[in-house]
């Protein structure tokens, strides 16, 4: 039953939204920009962006309740394999998004204590970091608070979670640290 849960979220994670909508409408935004909430904000504009977002928070949504459904104590497993088909969906070229929307999606199911506290560091991280590092490191803000702030998410889903929680968010951490590390168009 893992195996296919393992199945059904990769799937699941592989139907990217900003690269579905982007080619409804006769084009790839893979080739100008990044197929989340704000590349299709910077292409498309808020309403598409918001869109795009709410189905790739769904799918982590969607992958969590499946696995509690089926097999509740492989959660995990939902949360990891539905973040790695969006990061490397199999219908696009294994070229999709950064994972951060399925992930939250999938945490807002199986750790929402964990969740709380990793957006709440994020938020107060995010200013900081566009003050001081910003300029010096030449990165975004979300991925580099996503990535400071994985490690806090492990701490809180040792804590309130367990180690099903604990052993999700290292994996999906893994993942979130190759995608990052890979080389990528830059936003026009």
């Amino acid at each position: 039953m893992v195996l296919l849960v393992a199945l059904a979220a990769y799937l699941l994670g592989s139907l990217v939204a900003g690269v579905l909508y982007s080619r409804a409408r006769g084009e790839d935004i893979r080739d100008r920009d990044l197929p989340g909430g704000s590349g299709t904000y910077r292409q498309y504009g808020l309403a598409a962006a918001l869109a795009v977002a709410a189905a790739d928070v769904l799918k982590g949504v969607v992958a969590a309740l499946l696995a509690r459904l089926l097999t509740p104590d492989a959660t995990w497993v939902a949360a990891l394999f539905v973040v790695l088909g969006h990061c490397y969906p199999v219908f696009f070229r294994f070229r999709g998004g950064g994972g951060i929307a399925p992930l939250l999606g999938a945490l807002l199911v199986t750790a929402p204590l964990a969740l709380a506290g990793m957006l709440a560091a994020g938020l107060l991280l995010i200013p900081l970091y566009r003050a001081t590092l910003q300029k010096r490191l030449g990165l975004n803000a979300v991925p580099f608070a996503t990535a400071a702030v994985l490690p806090l998410g492990l701490l809180l889903a040792a804590r309130f979670g367990g180690l099903a929680d604990l052993l999700a968010g290292a994996g999906v951490m893994a993942v979130r640290a190759l995608h990052l590390l890979a080389p990528r168009k830059r936003a026009i």
